[in-house]
């Protein structure tokens, strides 16, 4: 099956956990970014679930932390949501981080006929679970920016969206909306505009479902690496198994360049 693969034109590399955790790059990630992934003859795409802060804050946390990205070249969750609450003409009820709102200017809420739901702690307790609730009942379709189970922090693990989705889910016996990985539309996304085909394509990441599940499942192959939130024995979590499983990004980049191209 691998024989019939096409040449490698485009690398998709998930950010958090994969090149940084929070204000830490992972070691080595800069160079391995630049000095070598940037002088291969490939389309590189910075796809990210991360629903913390706007697009602008994350290239400007990226910057900080000396990673050479541009912001045409990140694809986030939030932007994928935003695409999709404009097709349905929509108002939502935004369960984000308020560092992500500028993502949605110019987007009503007023009056909520929609709920979206994204990272958001301090919205996360039972009154204004109760209202999105409610409203999901009302008829609201609900919209989840993604349905991780959980994340890294500088202190550990620390609960993701999907939970309080599934909760939602749950009591109101409806299914959401997914719009970022694992979904297949959000990879397809991704790819648009770059003149590749997901077969031309490989992921990087450190969620063993999410990124490089979802991409396979896109048609792409997966690179998982070993950082970030991955876990002892993540690799035997999907089926198929992950096309590579590498200690961190640099090792993943050099693998492309010796391998795939």
């Amino acid at each position: 099956r691998m024989a019939a693969r096409r040449a490698l034109k485009a690398v998709l590399v998930d950010l958090s956990g994969t090149l940084h955790v929070e204000d830490s790059a992972v070691p080595g990630a800069q160079e391995a970014l630049k000095r070598q992934l940037r002088s291969a003859p490939v389309t590189i795409r910075f796809v990210t679930n991360t629903t913390k802060e706007c697009k602008r804050d994350l290239l400007e946390r990226l910057t900080k932390l000396g990673f050479d990205i541009a912001e045409n070249e990140i694809f986030t969750s939030l932007t994928a949501a935003r695409n999709l609450l404009e097709q349905k003409q929509v108002r939502p009820l935004l369960l984000v981080d308020d560092k992500a709102l500028p993502d949605f200017t110019g987007i009503a809420t007023d009056d909520p006929n929609a709920v979206v739901v994204g990272l958001a702690p301090e919205h996360f307790h039972y009154q204004m679970m109760n209202r999105a609730f409610r409203l999901i009942l009302d008829g609201a379709p609900l919209i989840a920016i993604h349905k991780a189970r959980y994340f890294k922090k500088k202190d550990g693990l620390a609960l993701g969206p999907g939970p309080f989705v599934a909760g939602l889910e749950y009591a109101t016996d409806t299914k959401a909306t997914v719009v970022g990985k694992p979904e297949k539309t959000f990879f397809l996304e991704a790819l648009r505009g770059t003149d590749c085909v997901p077969e031309e394509a490989v992921m990087i990441g450190d969620d063993c479902r999410d990124d490089v599940g979802g991409a396979q499942n896109a048609g792409m192959r997966g690179i998982l690496v070993r950082t970030g939130k991955y876990r002892l024995a993540d690799e035997d979590k999907i089926n198929p198994a992950p096309y590579l499983t590498c200690e961190n990004f640099p090792e993943a980049v050099e693998h492309i360049l010796e391998r795939l191209l």
